[in-house]
């Protein structure tokens, strides 16, 4: 049952507006999401939101399989389905097999131990307010992630804690 009330583009806070507007036009239904008609509520959360999709889009290096990764595993963690079904969505279109989409909800192995150690670094800084170990940090170096690259999952740590937290915050209801 959505908590906060979700809006349409026309009767959005005219702060909103723009923002949900940019977001039908990339939502895979044409419309905003129930997730983003109820950000638009407080312009500030859908601008946050919006500009951490915007600041990934322009100058995030990984292609959108590893996105898409990142994101899923997190959501595991986080543990909102709805999240979870949406980068489910977006990971299933980005190349990922059900049985890897399940293993990165789950923290089980891929089948490719570059990914694994990357989306185990995520999972545990999710799990652990930002805290990874030392042991965890190295492993992804090893398996040939840069200083730089763990530094950018962050990003997409941040965004999806970010996602996850509203839709737990708001009670919103599946819409995809």
């Amino acid at each position: 049952m959505n908590r906060i009330p979700a809006h349409t583009v026309e009767d959005a806070p005219h702060a909103s507006r723009p923002f949900l507007q940019a977001i039908a036009q990339s939502s895979p239904t044409g419309r905003p999401l129930n997730v983003h008609a109820q950000m638009a509520h407080a312009p500030a959360v859908l601008a946050a939101y919006a500009s951490l999709r915007a600041v990934i889009s322009e100058h995030g290096t990984f292609d959108p399989k590893v996105g898409w990764a990142l994101n899923l595993a997190t959501a595991g963690v986080v543990g909102n389905e709805y999240m979870i079904g949406v980068a489910s969505r977006f990971s299933r279109a980005s190349g990922w097999t059900e049985a890897q989409i399940t293993a990165l909800r789950t923290g089980a192995s891929t089948g490719d131990a570059s990914i694994d150690a990357l989306t185990r670094v995520v999972r545990e800084a999710t799990a652990n307010s930002g805290n990874v170990s030392e042991a965890t940090w190295k492993a992804a170096q090893q398996a040939g992630w840069s200083d730089e690259q763990l530094t950018e999952a962050f990003a997409f740590l941040g965004l999806t804690v970010f996602s996850g937290y509203f839709l737990n915050f708001a009670q919103t209801d599946a819409d995809i």
